[in-house]
């Protein structure tokens, strides 16, 4: 399990380190929300651009903490190429794993799945879900 803990630190850390598709795009044709946590300080714009049903794009700005700008890279890394119904469930059960609710364990995270830990400490819930909470403002509602 330490093994597991420690690959699970590497991601976070790589992401935090050399984040992903970081930077915001001047195009029109993206959606963006903001959203802020003033009690901690994260601070992060999410950028998707939308076409045929499916997430062509997806941009972040901001800063925080490590967690926070690692989910933010794993994020858009996640989410692009997927339909925005995908991506919108996949957005829903990684916010429902994070804050410790039911969720469904057969849904393929990806390297979302590395902040699975955070629901052990709920200091930490919110660094985890700022920028996915962020992206679901992006899409549409399903009509």
């Amino acid at each position: 399990m330490a093994d597991l803990d420690n690959l699970y630190r590497q991601i976070i850390m790589e992401h935090y380190k050399n984040p992903r598709n970081k930077g915001l795009s001047d195009d029109p044709g993206y959606v963006t929300a903001h959203i802020k946590n003033p009690s901690c300080g994260d601070d992060i714009t999410v950028q998707s651009l939308l076409a045929d049903g499916v997430v062509k794009d997806c941009r972040h700005d901001g800063h925080g903490c490590s967690i926070c700008c690692a989910s933010a890279s794993v994020l858009t890394e996640t989410v692009i190429g997927k339909t925005m119904d995908a991506a919108r469930a996949l957005a829903g059960n990684y916010l429902n794993m994070v804050s410790n609710k039911d969720h469904d364990p057969a849904v393929d995270l990806e390297e979302a799945a590395v902040f699975a830990g955070v629901r052990q400490f709920p200091a930490r819930v919110k660094c985890a879900s700022i920028a996915w909470q962020a992206f679901v403002r992006t899409i549409p509602e399903q009509k």
